[in-house]
């Protein structure tokens, strides 16, 4: 079994202790990340998803983070127990220094959030329809991030976050916290601007 696979049940700072260590060139791609994590799986595909959100370089980060965490809605959305990977996704991942800077710019608050972050009201998270519920909002919030929407990138990418990190310690509570402010977040940013809106149509008229 992986390290990061016995870390897991310490936490996810000792999850994210043990992908830090090793060479920082080395790449940490997605299918050796999931293997072994049982139904915290989602919820480290969110997290390393998440990640590229905070990339300051405009117009990429979003480009990229957006639909992998759309994705992690998907698998969700519609009740997947494991995750599904086109192979040129799951063969890819990124490089441990990528994760080192990340941690470097994010630990203490990370810190703070596992603090209040702990297994409670876990059956909400297990049932189908907050799975469902959950996976929705992923969808919507992924689509948004992918956006050109100015100065909401690392306001996307930290919600996703904590949104990874009611998945990967098991706290309904948390989620539901969650579920509240990205409403709120689809509202003022998708439906009022009219973001998502236009999303749906370009991408509608691309199929077609």
């Amino acid at each position: 079994m992986p390290d990061h696979a016995r870390a897991r049940e310490t936490g996810t700072r000792a999850l994210l202790d043990a992908l830090l260590e090793g060479d920082p060139e080395q790449r940490l791609v997605f299918h050796d990340l999931l293997a072994g994590l049982g139904r915290r799986t989602f919820g480290m595909m969110l997290f390393v998803a998440s990640l590229p959100a905070f990339i300051p370089i405009p117009g990429v980060a979003g480009a990229i983070s957006g639909p992998l965490c759309a994705l992690v809605g998907v698998h969700l959305l519609f009740g997947m127990r494991k995750p599904w990977l086109p192979r040129f996704i799951a063969n890819r991942g990124p490089r441990r220094r990528s994760l080192q800077l990340f941690d470097e710019m994010m630990s203490p608050w990370l810190a703070r959030l596992e603090h209040l972050a702990r297994p409670r009201l876990t059956g909400m998270l297990e049932h189908p329809l907050a799975a469902m519920f959950t996976g929705l909002q992923l969808v919507l919030l992924g689509l948004l991030l992918a956006l050109p929407i100015p100065f909401t990138n690392y306001l996307f990418g930290v919600l996703l976050l904590v949104y990874a990190l009611a998945l990967l310690e098991r706290d309904g509570l948390l989620m539901l916290l969650c579920w509240l402010v990205g409403i709120a977040t689809i509202v003022v940013f998708g439906v009022l601007s009219g973001s998502l809106a236009a999303a749906a149509t370009k991408w509608i008229g691309g199929l077609f």
